[in-house]
This record gives C-alpha cells, structure tokens and sequence, in this order.
C-alpha cells in the first residue's frame, strides 16, 4: 500500500490577495437581487449564541434573545459550568419559550480538558448533553494536528459518533494561523471544509474572512453539506473579527439571499463580538441590527 502523502506544515499566505479578488469580481458582477423577495421553503431559525453576550451568563443570553426576538440561542460549552448543564438550559428554555437549537462543543485551544480529557470523549458527552438540551446540532472545529487519534481518524469518527447519538455534527470552517509571509497549516484535516467528505458542516463568515476564502461559491459547494451558519462579518484582515453583519466587507447578504433562494433548510447563529461594548443599550443595538440583517435577507420579513 502507498505510503499516505504528508501535507505540508505551512504554504503562501495568499489570504489578503484572494479577498481583494473576489470583492473586485464582485464589484464588477453583482449577484444581489435588491428587488427580489426569496423566502426558504423550509424554516430558518435565527439564534443568538452565547458567545455574542460574552461576558453575560447562559440565563442572561436565553433572556436577551427572548427581549429583542430571537428564535433561539446556541450555547458554547466552555469552563463555566453553567454552559455544561443540560438541566439549566432546559429550564431556561421553558422560562423563555426558546429553544436550545445547538451547543458549540469546548473544541478551542484554551480548552483541552473541559468536559473530558478525551478528544473522543469530549465529543460524546457534548453530543449526549445537547441531545439532553433539546438540540438537533452540535458545531464543532476540525481538530489540530498534534492531537493524535482523534485528528488521524477525525472525518470517519465524526460521521461514526453522529450515528451512535443521532445527534448532528456540523464541522466549522477555520483559517490559517499565520507567520510572516506564511500560513501555519495547524488544523487536520484542513482548516478548510472544501475537499473533505463531511456529512455536515457548519459556515462561518468571519473564519472565511479571516482566510480569504470565497464566502458565496463556498457556500454554493458546501450546499449539501450545509446544516448551520454562524453570522457575522469580517473585513477581509488576519484577525478572527466577527463583526455586525454588512459592517465588513463580505458578501453575507448575497449569500443568505442565495440560501433563501435554494430552499435552504437549517439555523444561522448570530455570533459577533460585543465584548468591547459598555452599555447594554449598545450590545442590543448590535444584536437587533444582527437579527434585523437576517431576517431582511433571509426574506423573513414578509
């Protein structure tokens, strides 16, 4: 048998290079129907992920998504054990009347040991307790190289482990770390969805951003695949800004008209950044203006 080609630990930092392309191509052949009026045939729902109210509690996400109309809310599983309570949520939930529509399993760097030491283990008990919870999803990141097993097997035990609990696992777009004039290629398989033979995946427009990869065509191949959108926006640098959607410069309009226009059938998550805000009159202003851009685009609003 041939011995498995070795990928290449870094490769050209061509991320600037490729968003300045593709807004230019945009430019010069708009696809945005401003006068069109799509409407999914299926139900959208729009949440707001815990993340967006950070340093807020899970109590207080559930109740701000409630106050300005959200459909429901993805929780992120991190250290604080309120995010690891499917009991908690529940509550919430019924005290809301929103549901939990996913949890963000604890797949970040700073988290090697939540939930369970285990890469394998972390992931069933994240799948078990969003079952628990009432949710249908559970967005994960592709993992890193260095993390043995669970990277070498990560496609084929993601597809086995969705089975096992029925619950789906969408993987999450992610984008090269960078050093200089060079990407870091740190994630296994690839930070990128696009080539690999995922049963679900989760879209991020500020990941894409970040990475300069082609929001709409991506979304366009990724279609089948497509089970959840995180929306945000990003101005096409190096850094992960997660910014207001229509705030940066990434065809997120063009590409929930798109979704709306195919009949798409899944959640989008508000996930932005608000922690630099000092009032909640300002975070809310944010979040509405989120919630308002989806809905718009989504063609809810009629």
């Amino acid at each position: 048998m041939a011995e498995k080609k070795r990928l290449p630990l870094t490769s050209p930092n061509s991320a600037r290079a490729k968003a300045k392309r593709q807004r230019e191509e945009l430019a010069r052949s708009p696809v945005y129907e401003p006068k069109a009026d799509y409407r999914s045939a299926h139900e959208i729902r729009i949440g707001l992920s815990t993340s967006s109210v950070y340093p807020m509690t899970v109590r207080e996400c559930f109740e701000t998504a409630a106050r300005l109309g959200y459909d429901g809310v993805e929780v992120m599983i991190t250290n604080n054990e309120e995010t690891q309570d499917p009991g908690l949520m529940s509550r919430f939930a019924r005290a809301t009347g929103l549901p939990v529509l996913s949890v963000h399993a604890p797949t970040l760097l700073l988290m090697p040991r939540v939930m369970h030491r285990d890469h394998w283990e972390k992931l069933r008990r994240t799948a078990e307790l969003a079952k628990e919870a009432g949710a249908r999803t559970v967005v994960l990141h592709p993992p890193f190289r260095w993390q043995g097993d669970y990277a070498k097997n990560f496609v084929e035990g993601v597809r086995a482990m969705s089975e096992e609990t029925g619950v789906t696992l969408a993987v999450e777009n992610m984008y090269p770390w960078r050093a200089g004039v060079r990407e870091v290629l740190v994630y296994s398989p690839h930070w990128d969805l696009l080539g690999q033979d995922y049963d679900a995946v989760t879209f991020d427009f500020s990941h894409a951003s970040t990475a300069g990869t082609d929001a709409l065509e991506a979304v366009r191949t990724l279609f089948p695949a497509l089970r959840h959108v995180h929306l945000t926006d990003g101005m096409g640098t190096l850094t992960d800004e997660h910014l207001v959607p229509g705030r940066g410069r990434m065809p997120v309009a063009e590409t929930l008209q798109y979704l709306a226009k195919h009949d798409w059938s899944g959640d989008v998550v508000v996930e932005v950044n608000t922690r630099f805000t000092a009032r909640r009159s300002t975070r809310d202003a944010m979040l509405t203006e989120s919630l308002e851009f989806a809905r718009r685009h989504l063609g809810l609003d009629s």
